[in-house]
């Protein structure tokens, strides 16, 4: 395939392509149709039957070229499955098309400091865990660094002291930075406002601009109760302080948490107990996870 994409890539060889979607044509016919000297087109032909889109047979005094179509379809049906791959109405890239569109929203919005306070996003999860094993995952370091991102980052340094007043570091890289060699992709700092075991649990979180200065304030509030197959999760953020240059950060709300939320109901759902990371010296990916519950 690289080779057949390699030899297709030359504006000169395509043209001979085309001329030859029409017939077989010798050497010399192509060469003149083409616009081009005779040596020329025969290299590029020779790559092209290297690359097995043309076969040539000698009849007489010509060797006449022909197109094989069966590489072209095998080209055309990989590239037909990359556009039906890409266009999954579920996968990453309708995710990223609709952050970018929420994103020009967002920043065309964004025209004065404040411009988001008062800003409130619900979430709402059904969860395959008892509220005493959810409110490990909510509050104890080594479990929460496997969900609280979305898809495509990973926690790389977490400390959350699950107390009020308790101070909390989220910081995340990108997830395919496996050896931690490409810059931090984002990091956020809050404080812990309130905590009632296996029932509520309330702080706030602010993202840091690349200067360091905060984005906004999230104040967020997790509420945990039993069910009958569970738990039910509510979460409610809301903004303040929200600056200018906080778009990028607030347009990513509402699809990174949920995100998040989701990778917690599949890590209740695989260890609902919590017990495959009871050390608080184990982590995954190089992640720094320190907890002084």
């Amino acid at each position: 395939m690289d080779a057949l994409l390699a030899a297709l890539a030359d504006p000169a060889r395509w043209r001979l392509v085309n001329l030859l979607t029409e017939q077989p044509r010798p050497v010399g016919v192509l060469a003149q149709l083409a616009g081009a000297r005779q040596p020329q087109t025969t290299k590029h032909l020779q790559t092209l039957e290297r690359a097995g889109v043309v076969t040539s047979r000698r009849t007489g005094q010509r060797r006449i070229y022909a197109l094989r179509p069966g590489p072209l379809r095998d080209l055309a049906a990989t590239l037909s499955r990359i556009a039906d791959t890409t266009e999954r109405a579920d996968g990453p890239h309708a995710t990223y098309d609709r952050y970018e569109r929420g994103l020009h929203a967002e920043r065309l919005a964004a025209k004065e400091p404040g411009w988001a306070d008062d800003r409130s996003f619900t979430f709402r999860r059904s969860l395959p865990a008892r509220p005493e094993s959810v409110w490990r995952h909510l509050t104890e370091a080594v479990l929460l660094a496997h969900w609280w991102t979305p898809e495509d980052l990973r926690v790389s340094e977490l400390v959350f002291e699950a107390r009020p007043g308790g101070r909390i570091v989220q910081e995340y890289r990108d997830a395919e930075d496996a050896d931690g060699s490409h810059p931090v992709a984002g990091r956020a700092e809050g404080v812990v406002d309130d905590v009632r075991p296996g029932e509520r649990l309330a702080y706030r979180l602010s993202p840091l601009l690349p200067d360091g200065r905060l984005a906004f304030t999230a104040h967020v509030g997790m509420d945990l109760g039993a069910t009958d197959t569970g738990s039910d999760l509510g979460v409610h953020w809301r903004i303040t302080d929200s600056t200018i240059d906080s778009a990028d950060f607030v347009a990513g709300i509402e699809i990174g948490f949920g995100q998040s939320l989701d990778k917690l109901a599949a890590t209740l759902a695989a260890d609902p107990h919590g017990i495959g990371s009871t050390d608080s010296t184990d982590s995954t990916d190089s992640t720094d996870t320190r907890s002084m519950t």
